[in-house]
Formats: structure tokens, sequence, C-alpha cells
């Protein structure tokens, strides 16, 4: 017997056409189907042992197999990825996806972008692997983000699709949007030009500075909003009304006024890995930093995150109170970019994403 395999080995060493059972023994003798006595080919039915026994063992094997590879076929069939609305629905998904990418994003910060906005949702066999999401200003801006493909999806042109579907949504409004540098290719390709730069400073405030006066700053007033809206879409040049009413909701607005007239802003809430302080505006750099630094008092010990234009003069300070820059984005638009007027600057951003 010993004799016929060692043959039968042989022949598959030296005839590739003709292995036929040869390959299945060879996986057989390697197995451990052969590591047991009571798999060696035993006696059949006419109580002889030999060959015939072991094909018949080669010929169950090979039956197995084949059911095996039928079965394995029938569970690798994917359904191609479709589009639909992201909805409340994608939320708990969504918010895997961006802990894949390492954003700190929590679940309540998905859905208050989801409650501003308007999104799409990438699926394959009931799993989302991508997302997209516009945020409109009035009739003639958006901005655009949270453009998110899973790892396991990445290279196979769904970003674009994505952000394609975006923007057919989106029609000849002006879109705004921050790209980081991997993105840069797929937006200028589509029209978008760079407008400047956002750096995203955080950390815990670990250098007290001398209090700076604040008796001017207080929390604003519900009949305030009508004016802290009108002051932010003159500095930003497009309507964020909607934006205000949901930081007010949603944490605190902070205010400078003076005979009854609000000069300044800034919203503070809680975001990713502690609180986000913006958007800011103010009549100047000293004002910003007299805002920025009220809502630090109130947050001792706490991660902060702050995301300013890259010509707003704020770097250098956030520095010294401890919240270091970590990164930079390209700001980016298709259209006319919005026209602020009056004399009051934006110092700091709700979100890159929101703008």
């Amino acid at each position: 017997m010993g004799y016929v395999i060692r043959a039968l080995m042989q022949q598959g060493e030296d005839d590739y056409d003709s292995l036929g059972p040869v390959l299945m023994l060879r996986h057989l003798v390697s197995s451990s189907l052969w590591n047991s006595a009571e798999n060696m080919p035993g006696p059949n039915e006419n109580g002889t042992t030999g060959i015939v026994g072991l094909l018949t063992l080669i010929a169950n094997e090979r039956q197995r197999c084949g059911d095996m590879s039928e079965r394995s076929n029938e569970a690798v069939e994917v359904q191609a990825p479709e589009l639909s609305r992201f909805t409340t629905e994608h939320l708990q998904q969504a918010l895997g996806l961006s802990t894949e990418l390492g954003w700190p994003y929590r679940l309540e910060d998905w859905a208050f972008a989801q409650g501003l906005g308007e999104g799409l949702a990438l699926e394959q066999n009931g799993m989302l692997i991508g997302t997209a999401m516009r945020w409109q200003y009035g009739p003639a801006f958006a901005t655009l983000g949270m453009i998110i493909v899973a790892n396991a999806a990445q290279g196979r042109g769904y970003g674009a699709r994505l952000f394609d579907a975006l923007l057919d949504d989106a029609g000849s409004q002006t879109l705004l949007l921050n790209s980081t540098q991997e993105g840069l290719a797929l937006y200028g390709h589509r029209g978008f030009l760079p407008i400047g730069e956002v750096h995203q400073h955080q950390g815990v405030p670990t250098r007290k500075l001398p209090s700076p006066e604040l008796d001017c700053i207080r929390a604003a007033e519900v009949s305030e909003l009508p004016m802290i809206d009108e002051l932010d879409s003159e500095t930003v040049g497009m309507p964020r009304g909607r934006l205000l009413q949901c930081l007010a909701q949603a944490g605190r607005l902070s205010v400078i006024a003076r005979n009854g007239v609000v000069t300044g802003y800034a919203a503070c809430r809680r975001f990713g890995r502690g609180y986000v302080i913006g958007p800011v505006v103010a009549a100047d750099v000293t004002q910003a930093q007299t805002l920025i630094e009220d809502a630090i008092s109130k947050l001792p010990d706490t991660f902060i995150r702050v995301d300013i234009p890259g010509v707003s003069d704020l770097g250098s300070w956030l520095e010294t109170r401890g919240l270091k820059r970590v990164d930079t984005v390209t700001a980016m638009v298709r259209g006319t970019p919005p026209q602020p007027s009056g004399d009051a600057r934006l110092f700091a951003l709700c979100s890159q994403s929101l703008g």
C-alpha cells in the first residue's frame, strides 16, 4: 500500500496533466485525515484492502471540498453599493466610520450635524460604508463636510461618487469646504479653489494669564439672538440664523454688549473630547481673546478645541494658553465667495464642517 501511495505521489510530481485524484491524495497524506489509524482506508465490503478504499476516500473528500466551495461562493456574494438619504437611522454606524478614521466625534455630535443639514449615505449589504453632508445657509450658500469612506472600501471611487451626488443636489449654489491634504485633488478637479487655511488648536489650558476685564461679557439673552444673527451675517457674508439658534440650545452664547448693542459673541458647547469654542465674532483681536478667555475660565482642567482662520492673528496667543496647533486644512470655495460687510471679523469657526 505504501508503495502505491509513493508511486501515485511521484506521478503527481512528473505529470501535472494527470493529477486528478493525485493532488487530493497529497492533501490527504499531509492532512490530519492520515494522523490517526481509523482514517486509513480499511477493508471494503468484500473484505479487501487497497486502492479501492483509498480512491473511495479521495472521492468523498473531493465531494466535501466541492460542497464547501459552493457554500463559500454563496456567502461572498456582495451587493453593489447604493446611495440613499442620510437619516437618524444611520447615526450609530456613522459614528463607527468617524471613529475608525480617528475623528473624535460623539453620537451627539453626529446628531447635531444631521439635525442642521442633509446628507447622503452609501450602503452595501446593509452596512454604511460612506457619508457626505451639506448645510444650507440661505438660498445661495452651503458648506460641505463629513465626507467619509470606510477604510476597507477606500480606493474604489466611492468618495468621488458621494461627493458628485452632493454637488448634483447643490445645483448652482456657492459651496464652501475645508479640505485635508488628501482631498485637495478631488475637490480641485471639481472647480474648488483654495481661499485660505484653518488651523486646529486644542488641549487643556495650562498657563494662567492675568484675568482680562470681563465685566462687559455676559450670557446672551433670547431677545438678543436677532442682533447676534445680524452681526454674524454681516461678518461671514451669509445668513446662519438656524445655526445660532441650535448653538444657543446646545451650549452657551456669550456676548460683549455696550449701550445695548452687541459688538461680539462667542459660542461654547460640548464636542468631541471636551468642548469647542466657536464661532467667535469680535471687533478686534483683543475682544476675541477676551471672549475666548471667558469661555476657558468656566471650563477649568477641560480639553478645549478652537478652529481659527489662518489670518485670525490668534494662533500665537492660543499656544501660550496651552492650545497647541495640531492640524491645518485648506479652505476652498466653488462659486462666488461670501462678501462680508461691517467692521467685525470671524476669529473662530463653529467647526470645520459647519463653517
